[in-house]
């Protein structure tokens, strides 16, 4: 989840940077004496809506090690565990046919994350939380999860969909702010404070439909993950002692009775914003797998 969060912060701060830029340079001149010219407000949408997404991606890996606090592990380490975890996603990385990413280690609760802009250029950082709550198996099983993200480009669909839903919601922000403040507010000199107020209402409306399109892709890439890691060490079981341990259950096979539940019943409205599946859900689908 942290991956998640730190990317759509910083697309977040990168389109309102850009919107501003273009503003200020008068480039989002995309209404003429004729009415609003659509081609060039779609331009000009694709710019900040792609520019925002690809910039996030492009510096994901240095804000996560700056946000984090993450130390990039080095072969030279005297550390036996430090070793062990070099050593274990290299093997993994091969398996799953990628260059070798960095590998760090930050301080905090049980987690850990892979990112990056190019799939032989990752990282995968784990938490002092996960090493310490976990055994050796479970964190294998952790990394080959981290893996699969990497080798299934998830960061780069990611971004892909980012500025999709990015360029939808600067169109039609601006669509219906000229709406409003033309035909509503009847406003026929440049632009009134009707289209501003109206934008900025409306990029926050669209940009919580949006987040839930962002959330609903982040939660189906976490099962293809999931199944990554059972691939990469041929065996489901150690993801799910895993899963089980991160979500404080009892390692081992769901009763029935919670597995159902957790697929059928959605926990709350919520969960529509969540980028990760329930934990009984993910363990279900891995046992489903078994």
């Amino acid at each position: 989840m942290k991956r998640i969060v730190l990317f759509l912060a910083t697309n977040i701060a990168v389109v309102l940077l850009l919107s501003v830029v273009l503003s200020v340079f008068g480039l989002d001149r995309f209404i003429n004496e004729a009415g609003i010219n659509v081609g060039v407000l779609l331009v000009n949408s694709m710019v900040v809506g792609f520019g925002g997404a690809i910039f996030s991606l492009l510096i994901s890996k240095p804000v996560a090690k700056w946000s984090t606090g993450a130390r990039v592990l080095s072969a030279d380490s005297s550390d036996g565990t430090e070793l062990w975890l070099i050593a274990t996603v290299h093997q993994l990385a091969e398996k799953a046919g990628i260059g070798m990413p960095e590998v760090a280690i930050y301080e905090g609760e049980a987690n850990a994350f892979a990112t990056g802009a190019f799939k032989n250029a990752a990282l995968v950082a784990v938490s002092t939380g996960l090493l310490q709550s976990m055994s050796r198996e479970e964190v294998h099983a952790v990394l080959g999860h981290e893996i699969g993200h990497v080798a299934n480009g998830d960061m780069v669909t990611l971004t892909l969909i980012q500025g999709v839903v990015n360029t939808f919601v600067v169109f039609f922000a601006r669509l219906v702010g000229y709406f409003v403040d033309r035909v509503v507010l009847k406003n026929d000199r440049g632009l009134g404070m009707g289209y501003y107020v109206t934008v900025i209402a409306c990029q926050i409306l669209f940009g919580i439909g949006a987040s839930l399109i962002v959330a609903w892709f982040s939660r189906r890439r976490e099962f293809r993950a999931d199944a990554a890691s059972a691939q990469l060490l041929g065996n489901p079981q150690p993801m799910v002692h895993a899963l089980a341990r991160l979500g404080g259950l009892v390692p081992g096979e769901l009763p029935k009775s919670i597995a159902a539940a957790g697929i059928n019943d959605a926990p709350g409205w919520m969960s529509l914003f969540s980028t990760h599946p329930p934990i009984e859900v993910r363990i279900a689908a891995l046992q489903a797998r078994a």
